[in-house]
Order: structure tokens, then C-alpha cells, then sequence
């Protein structure tokens, strides 16, 4: 495989670098945060500005907090796609609207440049384990081109459709998620109110039709009060104001997600933005004036 760039390497962005290079990918990173730099180019990266990247790099990926930042990093004065060559490829695991995407997608046409849209699924746990599921918006070309690396950072991946595909799927895995996540707080407060061991209510149920991916993901955490951030409150209140803007611009009612935001409205009031989305069941312990826990 052509060497890589790599830019963001933040929670997911670090692991995911890390991975590539395990794999034996020459890869090139860059990030605002030196600290992750320095421990990439211990692991035998190479640091490189975005321009730099984009003239060095055949395969340049960033997973970065907004569209905002994503279209500066790719087209800014100095960014990767004014750098790169007639043929490269660009790929964006950013969770940003479809829009976002799709701008994205025609700009790196201009530059003759190849752009899929591809966030990611599986938080921490899945970037660290190379287990990420890539869902994917553009050309099967530029993904039959990705897939390589792909399969070194993830388990699978899947071109959806066109471009911004892959972002509309990421964001309607996030309504699912955080709904989910909303809905197992709800339950278990009403549990542990009734004075029930939440501990024994997530056996009895997690065999049922209630188990899921995300009960057995989160109720761990719950129960021992760790919100340490696998998928921060921060980024996933920005993904749910995505998919309200979304919404709202397709004409599609959505009353459970719009709801939604406003609980992580409430816990942004309450400091609580740099914790694990899990962090949810706090705004709803606070309802209810109980605490899920282990009973000791």
C-alpha cells in the first residue's frame, strides 16, 4: 500500500494512525496536539503540515471534529488538496453533514482528486482493535482503492451509495445510538428508583429482545460510574445538531432526536461535554434523584 497520510488524531484518529503503522504503511500525521504528533513519530511516523502531506501522500485520510475544519484542512491556502497531485485520493471519516460531503466531493473533482466520505463506527474500543465499521459515500473506484486500509483499521466496510452517502448513514447510526443510550437510562433509573440491582435487571434483560450492542457497551460503564470518553457528550451533541439540521432541511420530522439534543443541551450546562455519551443517564438520575449504581 502507498504511504498514508493521516490528519486528527484525536480518540479515534490516534488509534486508527497507530494501526496503519503496525501494518507496515509508511504514514505521515499531523494534528494541533503535538503530544499525539510526538507519540506517532515515536511509533515511526513522520510529522508533516497539510500541505506537505498532500504533495508527499498518494492517500490522505482526517477525522477532525467539523466540516468546518475539514474544508480548511483540505482547501484552505495551504491545505492538502491544493498540494496534491491529479489522482490522489482524499478521504474524510469525519462525522459532517451530507452536505458537507458533498461539497467536499465536487471541490476534489476540480483539483482532479478522488474524495470518499467515510466516518466510522465503534468508538474507541474499535479504533483501538482495528474493528471499525466504515460506512462509505462516492465512487466504487475510490473505495475499491481504500479498502486495503480500510481492512487494516476496521472489520468492514461498505459503499453505500454516492457521495455524502456515507454521512447520512453516520448520522442515522447516531440517532439509533444516542436514542438507545437515552432510552437504557430512562429504563434503569426507573429500576434503581424502584430499588432494584441494576446489575441484575441488565442480566435478566440482556438475552431478550432489550439487548443490544449498546446495553452491553454501556451499562458497564453506568453501573461502575466510569464515564471515562469513548465517544465524548461533545461530538455527539455536534452530530445530533447535524441531524437535526439535516432533518429539518429534507423536511423529516424527527420529535425523539430533537428531544435528544435538548437532554445534551442540558448536560453542556452541566460540564458534562468531555464525558462518554454514556454520561446521558446523568440527566436523567437528576430527574428522578437517583443514582445507577453496583449495590454494595
Amino acid at each position: 500500500m502507498k504511504r498514508a497520510g493521516f490528519i486528527g488524531l484525536g480518540i479515534m484518529g490516534r488509534p486508527m494512525a497507530e494501526n496503519l503503522l503496525k501494518a507496515d504503511i509508511k504514514v505521515m500525521v499531523n494534528d494541533l496536539n503535538q503530544d499525539a504528533v510526538k507519540e506517532l513519530v515515536n511509533a515511526g511516523a513522520q510529522e508533516g503540515t497539510p500541505g506537505e502531506i498532500g504533495s508527499s501522500c498518494e492517500v490522505v485520510f482526517t477525522i477532525l471534529p467539523n466540516g468546518t475544519i475539514v474544508r480548511n484542512v483540505l482547501f484552505g491556502e495551504k491545505g492538502v488538496a491544493r498540494a496534491m497531485k491529479r489522482g490522489g485520493i482524499l478521504c474524510d471519516m469525519s462525522s459532517v453533514t451530507p452536505e458537507d460531503s458533498k461539497i467536499c466531493y465536487e471541490k476534489c473533482r476540480e483539483y482532479g482528486i478522488g474524495f470518499l466520505d467515510a466516518p466510522v463506527s465503534g468508538g474507541e474500543p474499535g479504533a483501538v482493535n482495528g474493528t471499525l465499521a466504515f460506512m462509505a459515500g462516492g465512487d466504487q473506484p475510490v473505495f475499491e482503492a481504500l479498502k486495503p486500509y480500510f481492512e487494516v483499521m476496521g472489520s468492514s466496510a461498505l459503499l453505500v451509495g454516492g457521495p455524502g452517502s456515507g454521512s447520512v448513514t453516520k448520522l442515522a447510526n447516531q440517532i439509533i445510538v444516542n436514542n438507545t443510550i437515552a432510552a437504557v437510562s430512562e429504563a434503569f433509573v426507573l429500576a434503581a428508583k424502584a430499588g432494584a440491582d441494576p446489575v441484575k435487571v441488565y442480566e435478566a434483560i440482556r438475552g431478550g429482545l432489550a439487548g443490544s450492542a449498546v446495553l452491553d457497551a454501556k451499562i458497564p460503564m453506568i453501573v461502575e460510574r466510569n464515564f471515562k470518553p469513548g465517544g465524548k457528550i461533545s461530538i455527539n451533541h455536534k452530530d445530533i445538531k447535524n441531524v437535526v439540521e439535516a432533518a429539518h432541511s429534507l423536511d423529516v420530522p424527527i420529535p425523539y432526536t430533537a428531544q435528544l439534543f435538548e437532554i445534551m443541551q442540558a448536560l453542556k450546562v452541566g460540564g458534562h461535554m468531555e464525558e462518554d455519551h454514556c454520561s446521558i443517564v446523568k440527566y436523567f438520575e437528576n430527574l428522578a434523584g437517583i443514582t445507577v449504581e453496583k449495590i454494595k
